[in-house]
């Protein structure tokens, strides 16, 4: 081999991977590429089940595919391939980039009963689902699976790696690898013209704003052309962070729960721009009204009119559309827009006080057990925002936490749920905490949640990277009494207990029990102390099963 030495196809591929930027991979043995990747100088992070790497890998990700950076998973083949499908499914449904490179049977066996192929079975679940069945095609199929990673709508792509294939010895003439780029395409300038006419021409326009922002790196674009037009600005789930709920244009995050200026301006807007999103259907985001003009900005021509009727649509990278964007609004209304007018600035934050003032109550209760309201508000409280990446958990604590958590700071806030995983919160800051060791990484999940991926609280110990476990703990899963009322009244069906705490400290942690209000603030505080001393913490927060949740559907008719 020309300028390498000797080697077979899985030291093959960390070479490659380490060409592409690759500085670490979630795992979970027996997979031949982890001692490869390791003799590589990648680090490679064994998780305690398969789901929680794939989930950090997730994270890390979402945080830095702005700048080039993707996570990587690596599991045996069998199982391990069986155990992934969960996290992968998620990453799927979230449009997350990521590669995933199980191990394989072998050809000699692949299709032997009852073999489970990869490739096969993951296909519908990734953008691209291939294997290597020869020695020579190691540097084409790595190149094609993080190509389809990182260019066009962001997803995850898998690498089946052949045991038979990749230990043979890569020959000459096929070592060479050239690591790829991201693509970023432009928009058409007529429809660019087209939206921006019509935009500057409604009498009340919206923007939804999805995680294309984030991941093109267009959060001061989304600013500026904001404050341009002075049209407020609402975000997905997944883009939680893009817009900063501290702007006056801020109308929050489409969750099913959200602040009640989303459910207005979703209702009495006569024109939205969505931009940076797939603008899918989802049980746990809002829907967007009939009766509006639709614009329709993303990275993929398969999204547009997928969901939605689309009046208009832009095909192309988030940050390239909102520069045209802008400068098609300067050139149609002056460099200063019409940042002087703050008509629309007033009506938001007129609605915003209202909001603030019908749940005061709530984010003050008093008394033990807690309400969740009342610790989301403490710790939004004491969290130093700029330097906090946060997140919620699937069922009640997503509900609770997504309107009331301010993310101020661009990638501050990690939002997910197109599909629900419990327990995505723990992994998932254990990825945001190796993509950014500085930042204070905390998720805040309910007790049923920890059941899924609490034992990864080790994995955060012993790799070195400290987090923070917010825990509601009320001894049940939120809601199932009114799903499930005979199972739960007779044979409590759905209630769990535990001292999470006590199990944090078997794992490492440090475990944190708070029974009262007052106590939540002095808890944050210490578990900051904790991660910044090398130390992982769970906070173990008693709390009540509430039913009430910022929901106005009458505001949308």
């Amino acid at each position: 081999m020309e300028g390498l030495p000797a080697m077979n196809g899985f030291d093959f591929v960390a070479h490659c991977m380490k060409k592409e930027g690759v500085d670490w991979m979630a795992c979970f043995p027996a997979n031949p590429l982890i001692e490869a990747v390791a003799k590589a100088g990648i680090r490679p992070i064994v998780f305690r089940q398969e789901r929680g790497g794939i989930q950090a890998a997730d994270a890390y990700s979402r945080q830095l595919a702005s700048k080039g950076k993707i996570g990587v998973f690596a599991s045996q083949g069998g199982p391990g391939v069986e155990n992934s499908f969960g996290g992968i499914a998620q990453a799927f449904g979230d449009a997350v980039p990521m590669v995933y490179m199980p191990g394989g049977h072998g050809t000699f066996h692949e299709d032997v009963l009852p073999g489970f192929s990869a490739p096969e079975n993951y296909e519908h679940i990734t953008k691209l689902a291939l294997d290597v069945n020869r020695i020579e095609r190691v540097s084409q199929q790595v190149r094609r699976v993080f190509h389809v990673a990182r260019n066009g709508r962001p997803g995850p792509t898998l690498l089946q790696l052949n045991g038979d294939v990749l230990g043979q010895e890569v020959p000459e003439g096929f070592t060479d690898y050239k690591p790829t780029t991201a693509i970023k395409t432009a928009p058409n300038h007529s429809d660019i013209k087209d939206g921006v006419k019509r935009l500057l021409g409604s009498s009340n326009p919206a923007i939804w704003a999805g995680q294309g922002v984030l991941y093109a790196g267009a959060t001061d674009e989304l600013m500026e052309l904001a404050e341009l037009t002075q049209i407020p600005v609402m975000t997905t789930m997944q883009a939680k962070s893009a817009f900063p709920d501290s702007h006056p244009l801020a109308l929050g995050s489409a969750n099913r729960t959200a602040p009640k200026p989303v459910w207005k301006w979703l209702g009495d807007s006569d024109t939205m721009f969505c931009v940076g999103t797939g603008l899918t259907r989802t049980n746990f985001g809002l829907e967007i009204p009939d009766g509006k003009f639709m614009i329709h900005s993303t990275i993929s021509d398969e999204d547009i009119n997928k969901d939605y009727a689309i009046d208009l649509g832009i095909v192309g990278d988030a940050k390239l559309v909102l520069q045209a964007m802008i400068e098609e609004v300067k050139a149609a209304i002056g460099d200063n827009g019409r940042r002087g007018d703050t008509a629309t600035a007033d009506r938001v934050a007129a609605v915003w006080a209202e909001w603030k003032a019908e749940w005061a109550p709530k984010l003050a209760t008093e008394g033990s057990p807690m309400n969740p309201y009342r610790v989301v508000a403490e710790i939004n409280a004491v969290v130093d925002h700029k330097n906090t990446v946060a997140t919620h958990d699937a069922g009640h604590p997503r509900d609770e936490v997504m309107p009331f958590f301010s993310a101020t700071v661009p990638f501050g806030y990690i939002g997910w749920g197109k599909t629900t995983h419990l327990g995505y919160g723990i992994p998932l800051m254990i990825g945001a905490k190796i993509a950014d060791p500085s930042k204070f990484c905390m998720n805040i999940m309910g007790d049923a949640a920890f059941g899924m991926s609490g034992l990864d609280i080790e994995t955060a110990v012993r790799s070195g990277h400290p987090i923070t476990t917010v825990v509601l703990n009320n001894s049940t899963m939120g809601g199932y009494n009114h799903h499930q009322p005979t199972a739960m009244e007779e044979f409590g069906a759905g209630n769990q207990g535990g001292d999470y705490a006590k199990i944090a400290e078997g794992l490492g942690a440090t475990g944190i029990r708070v029974e009262k209000p007052e106590e939540v603030a002095p808890a944050i505080k210490k578990a900051q102390q904790l991660n910044s001393e090398g130390k992982s913490a769970l906070i173990e927060t008693i709390t009540v099963q509430q039913m009430d949740f910022s929901m106005y559907p009458e505001l949308l008719k």
